[in-house]
């Protein structure tokens, strides 16, 4: 553990955008041999906008990353946080817990929030009108959403007090647990429920972008499955029945418009009622 925790307290960005495009490469390829819907679609048609949005992401975390930086030297050098006032433990239960606690912060909580208050609803939209969600959906979130999750992932290291190194494999295992749980893969649905009991599973993740409540508002995990289980926000149905996209966006050609995607936070919209 301690070699681990060493690699990833000085992990070169090179390394990391390895994770990012390793992972994006493995799952697309997975998707071809194991598809779980047969999209009748342009792969890289349909990645364009996605793959942008992946982009501005990548640019705005790493232009804030000096934040985390500074946020982490800070609680560390001032014994600062949960993880910190606990009683000393082993470090690789230290690391776990780490990572299990910015979890929450930087994915669930900041999730859940942005499905219940309105503005911020708007902005994360973006990432829930793709009608065909699939490995390149995973980052496919607006510049603004981009931005929140960071705050969001800032406050959890000075509340979890996680040092450098817990927060870069927290990062990492997001990115590949966000593109395994957006791609079009098909799972053994056995094992797909026995991962869902601890991870977040393909399964279990694309119910979230059912087109409709209340199975919109639901599933907000990404790496554990313990927020939903514990706060009442799991739901299940069978994969065959999930269709993508919103209800009240359905316009899948303005759904795969860059330009529209980038408007589509400042438009009308009133949430529908559960149905």
């Amino acid at each position: 553990m301690e070699t681990i925790i060493n690699y990833f307290d000085t992990i070169p960005s090179l390394h990391r955008s390895l994770i990012l495009v390793g992972g994006i490469t493995f799952f697309w390829l997975l998707e071809g041999a194991l598809p779980l819907f047969k999209f009748n679609y342009k792969k890289w048609k349909h990645a364009f906008p996605n793959l942008f949005f992946t982009a501005t992401t990548i640019i705005i975390n790493f232009t804030l990353a000096f934040l985390l930086l500074n946020s982490a030297d800070y609680v560390q050098a001032n014994d600062f946080g949960i993880i910190n006032w606990l009683p000393e433990m082993p470090l690789w239960l230290y690391a776990i817990l780490g990572v299990i606690l910015l979890d929450f912060f930087g994915a669930y909580l900041a999730h859940f929030v942005e499905h219940k208050v309105k503005p911020l609803w708007m902005i994360h939209l973006v990432h829930h009108t793709d009608h065909k969600v699939d490995t390149t959906t995973a980052n496919r979130h607006h510049p603004f959403e981009s931005m929140i999750r960071f705050s969001f992932t800032l406050f959890g290291v000075f509340v979890v007090g996680a040092p450098i190194a817990i927060i870069m494999i927290y990062q990492s295992m997001s990115l590949i647990f966000t593109q395994f749980t957006h791609a079009n893969i098909k799972m053994n649905k056995q094992v797909d429920k026995a991962l869902s009991y601890i991870i977040v599973s393909p399964d279990m993740h694309k119910i979230h972008h059912h087109h409709m409540l209340p199975y919109t508002d639901s599933n907000y995990g990404n790496i554990f499955s313990i927020w939903d289980r514990i706060f009442g926000t799991f739901s299940y149905m069978e994969r065959e029945t999930i269709v993508y996209g919103v209800d009240t966006f359905p316009n899948e050609t303005t759904n795969s418009s860059l330009v529209e995607l980038l408007k589509q936070p400042f438009q009308g919209y009133r949430k529908p009622t559960n149905m």
